[in-house]
């Protein structure tokens, strides 16, 4: 699949590192870096612009190991842009750490997945078929 993109950024394209990988490093694309204070959260940019295809979505989501080696994660993950959306993409990071957390440009913030959905339609009807767990919430699948 080829999906048009324009980079105002100085960072090479977003691209697959092996070749099972799902998801593509996007990296920061900042005139000044970001300081990450401790609960603190920052709209970081890329630079890139995309244009998907109608029945896709591109989802913003955390990179393990920033999260687990500095507690920085995406708030809003996974965060979905739209195929009529034409802006930046914008990461929304926070830091869940206890130390200062620096944003630099060029630096890999979260990883971009490219995927496809449907679109719902809403059949209203005044009875929902049975199952076995019926109308239990979180928890209640009856594992211990």
């Amino acid at each position: 699949m080829k999906i048009r993109i324009i980079n105002k950024s100085e960072n090479a394209l977003p691209h697959y590192e092996t070749a099972l990988s799902a998801g593509m490093d996007i990296r920061a694309s900042l005139d000044e870096d970001i300081l990450l204070k401790p609960l603190a959260r920052a709209l970081v940019k890329t630079g890139l612009f995309i244009e998907l295809p109608e029945g896709y979505e591109a989802q913003v989501r955390p990179r393990s190991g920033l999260a687990l080696k500095k507690g920085i994660t995406v708030l809003n993950t996974p965060g979905t842009i739209d195929a009529d959306y034409r802006g930046e993409i914008g990461v929304i990071l926070i830091n869940l750490s206890a130390e200062d957390f620096h944003v630099k440009s060029g630096d890999r913030i979260a990883q971009l997945i490219i995927s496809q959905h449907e679109r719902a339609q809403w059949d209203e009807v005044e009875i929902l078929s049975e199952t076995v767990r019926g109308s239990g919430g979180f928890g209640s699948t009856g594992k211990q």
